[in-house]
């Protein structure tokens, strides 16, 4: 079965297919990175202008990447929350549109499943059951994945999201946009000695996150030292490079209790900050220890994809799951509301 994924949930525009017997047979993304840069953020009706610009387009280069025609296309899916309400309606309604042209059906996908289950995408995947961090600009999670569509949430943010906290951070020290990606590559520049701050919610049992304080801590610190300092770049990226291993830490902590908590033995980090070069060193370093193997998918799987919502659809199509004659879009969505995979 050869499945069409169709990603649109924020600023990136993915397309993907999948094969269940060959794999992933070739998929394109177009960023809007250079849309979006003038502002220092995403515009919501800016990023579904581009979606509607970019996504036939890209089908067709998808297409000729793989030397298949539409006819050979077995079922489409594509990403129907949680996201931008606007983008998502424009992947909907395409995808939708384009499996009933073909005879052919049609699922929407969770966004947060498609990077959940993207490390599956490599030869050597992790297997059920483990525990998953997924950790993006909107979401912090950590949940027991027993099999697609059999997750149970362990700990979430209560404020900010991981990936939120480093974009904001990386805008209070001037960092253009995207400010994570940013962030990051100041903080190999700075001295891990210099300042210290804090591991929110380490200090006490539980699985939440909460990186809220630690972006005003991080504020407070930039108003105190940047302006008075001569040497503004060092302390910068001092600072940067104390905020990453505060949030770094903090996640790897987690970790750590939801392997204990459910003996688990297998790790896997997903979401865009799972690029983040020093967190997966840390993990890598920390599940070894503790007799656990972590997975991750590569770099360009990472951030939003076709490829992923490719094949979270054909996991669901392939057992008969599709949508009536339809579409549909939820911003708001938890992966414990969907139907459990057999």
């Amino acid at each position: 079965m050869r499945v069409l994924g169709i990603e649109t949930s924020c600023d990136e525009t993915g397309i993907a297919i999948y094969d269940g017997d060959k794999g992933l047979l070739g998929h394109l993304v177009h960023s809007q990175t250079d849309v979006h840069a003038v502002y220092g953020g995403v515009v919501p009706e800016l990023a579904s202008r581009d979606h509607v610009r970019k996504v036939l387009p890209l089908i067709i280069g998808v297409l000729e990447q793989t030397n298949l025609s539409k006819s050979d296309i077995d079922g489409v899916a594509y990403t129907c929350g949680p996201g931008l309400i606007g983008a998502l309606l424009v992947g909907a309604a395409i995808g939708r549109t384009l499996a009933w042209a073909l005879g052919v059906p049609a699922l929407g996908v969770h966004h947060m499943e498609g990077h959940l289950l993207a490390p599956m995408l490599e030869e050597d995947g992790p297997e059920f059951p483990f525990v998953a961090l997924l950790v993006s600009g909107g979401h912090t999670q950590l949940m027991e994945v027993k099999g697609v569509g059999s997750y149970r949430l362990l700990g979430e943010s209560l404020d900010d999201a991981a990936g939120e906290a480093f974009d904001k951070t990386a805008k209070l020290l001037g960092l253009p946009y995207p400010g994570g990606p940013e962030l990051a590559a100041l903080a190999e520049e700075g001295d891990s000695t210099r300042f210290r701050f804090p591991r929110p919610m380490t200090d006490r049992p539980g699985l939440d996150f909460s990186f809220s304080g630690l972006k005003t801590f991080a504020l407070n610190t930039i108003q105190q030292q940047v302006s008075s300092s001569s040497d503004n770049r060092q302390i910068k990226a001092d600072i940067a490079r104390a905020f990453e291993d505060a949030v770094v830490d903090t996640l790897v902590i987690k970790c750590c209790r939801a392997v204990k908590a459910t003996g688990a033995k297998t790790l896997v980090l997903a979401g865009g900050v799972s690029a983040n070069r020093r967190l997966r060193q840390r993990i890598q370093e920390v599940m070894q220890k503790e007799g656990a193997r972590a997975y991750y998918p590569r770099l360009e799987f990472c951030t939003d994809n076709g490829a992923m919502i490719a094949y979270a659809g054909w996991q669901r199509l392939r057992t008969g799951a599709s949508e009536p004659l339809k579409f549909s879009a939820t911003p708001r969505w938890s992966m414990e509301d969907l139907p459990s995979v057999g």
